[in-house]
């Protein structure tokens, strides 16, 4: 149906506007009171979705009725939802009620807080916000808090501080053209791919970043680090900074970051600790451990939507030397410039993005509405769950739990006596794919020393024991037809 009463460039009318907007947040609430009864990884083929969809967009205004409808019949049925209390792929997030209605009111503000003029509230609340977070997670005075959208921006903007630290030069000199020594980052095997694709970013390449032995909990070997530092040096290579993982993508270990800290003090290196998953787990009195060492780190990374119900997307990057991060970035031409001078912040100095949302609006929410009780009570709760589950499968004939659960994060797999390592590879291949297309639950998979695991991220705020229970049934029940199909 076409509206064609709508006044010439106008917008939607504010009655109208009331009318449609409690239509689509009565449909927010049924979504989110009953999500769980959806099928978990959407069961469209590739292609069918646009096949629905117009191949051009309307020449007039269309009724705000048949758009919602579309989104009904047409988009959500082509949904993921990483709401589902059964979503147990990569990292399980929650887009909580008090972080939506955040995220709502953000829509509505529609600020840009590039420069504190442009946004006082919005950067102020962020500063706050951020020191709060700070606190709760038990990091010393004096941190410096920017948010940015995901961790590959944060852990890029780091890199480009230790880069800027390094004195090279490359911010008004570039790096083409030039006699400069070959730079390189490390990190353990284990760490996440955003660090290659930062090096990648910022012309230090692929092989710019050098992966580092870990032990037998797979954690990065700190005499392992040293040395490699050190013969790097000897052959004319530039060390420009470390990236200690505090619960790595694949296994969830915490590296020794406190003694890779003394490492980089010894030989000059920035440190960055990614604690985008497990920095959460500081929120937990007992659990501060994670972040043992973090305090000496020039820059840290935490993602709120990762772990504390923050609707996607907020990252945290946390720097001691917020001088150099500005010294790397800002740049401030004259239509820019305002009379409060350097007298304030102005956000935009802090990161290659102008324009800055108003993410610390919806983190600010969630932070008052559970209260620091309430986030590590659901944290500490996830934590109990996954170290459940890990019980269940150590005590399973024919499974095993392949790394340690310090978090919310299981890794095993099925391997019946006498089967190969490639079959049990593709026989646990198949048994996550059996699970995934019943769509009560999803797990998502790597590799640890070589071999295909399956994982189980616990982390949203509707999972319960009973999920985990309805899931590991699933794995046993998709195992036994293996098992009677061979």
């Amino acid at each position: 149906m076409t509206d064609r009463s709508r006044p010439r460039g106008a917008d939607m009318p504010p009655e109208e506007f009331r009318r449609h907007a409690h239509a689509a947040v009565d449909w927010m609430a049924d979504y989110l009171a009953n999500v769980g009864e959806l099928p978990v990884l959407s069961p469209v083929r590739p292609g069918e979705t646009a096949a629905k969809l117009p191949p051009s967009a309307p020449r007039h205004g269309e009724a705000v009725e048949d758009i919602l409808r579309d989104f009904r019949d047409v988009i959500v049925p082509g949904v993921t939802h990483w709401n589902h209390p059964s979503f147990f792929a990569y990292f399980a997030i929650t887009g909580s009620g008090p972080g939506i209605i955040g995220e709502m009111l953000t829509a509505a503000l529609n600020t840009n807080a590039m420069l504190w003029r442009t946004g006082p509230a919005q950067t102020e609340l962020e500063e706050r916000t951020l020191d709060w977070l700070r606190q709760l997670m038990g990091l010393p005075d004096g941190l410096h808090g920017t948010i940015h959208d995901t961790a590959s921006i944060s852990t890029l903007i780091a890199l480009a501080a230790a880069r800027e630290a390094a004195g090279l030069g490359v911010r008004e000199e570039g790096l083409s053209g030039r006699d400069l020594p070959r730079l390189r980052v490390y990190a353990s095997r284990e760490v996440h791919s955003s660090i290659d694709k930062a090096g990648v970013t910022l012309g230090i390449g692929m092989q710019g970043t050098r992966k580092i032995d870990t032990d037998g909990e797979f954690r990065m070997d700190p005499a392992a680090l040293e040395a490699a530092i050190e013969q790097d040096r000897a052959a004319g290579i530039r060390p420009l900074a470390v990236v200690a993982t505090t619960g790595t993508t694949s296994t969830s270990s915490i590296d020794p970051v406190r003694r890779i800290a003394e490492v980089c003090r010894r030989l000059d290196v920035w440190l960055h600790v990614d604690a985008a998953y497990g920095g959460s787990a500081a929120l937990v009195p007992e659990m501060r451990h994670v972040l043992d060492g973090a305090e000496l780190a020039d820059s840290l990374v935490v993602n709120p939507h990762k772990w504390m119900f923050v609707p996607v997307d907020c990252s945290v990057l946390y720097t001691r030397r917020p001088d150099v991060v500005r010294r790397a970035f800002s740049v401030v031409p004259e239509y820019l410039l305002t009379p409060e001078g350097e007298s304030v912040t102005n956000l935009m100095d802090y990161g290659p993005a102008l324009g800055k949302r108003f993410r610390a609006l919806k983190l600010w929410m969630v932070l008052r509405y559970f209260g620091a009780e309430g986030m590590a009570e659901r944290i500490r709760e996830h934590c109990r769950l996954a170290r459940e589950l890990a019980r269940w499968i150590g005590a399973e004939p024919g499974w095993e739990v392949m790394a340690p659960v310090p978090l919310s994060l299981v890794v095993f797999r099925h391997r019946p006596h006498g089967m190969s390592d490639e079959r049990v590879d593709a026989l646990n291949e198949r048994i996550m794919a059996a699970v995934n297309a019943t769509g009560r639950a999803y797990l998502s998979h790597t590799r640890v020393n070589g071999r295909v695991v399956l994982r189980f991220a616990i982390g949203n705020l509707g999972t319960t024991e009973e999920h985990v229970r309805d899931a590991w049934k699933l794995l046993r029940e998709a195992a036994s037809a293996e098992a009677a199909s061979s």
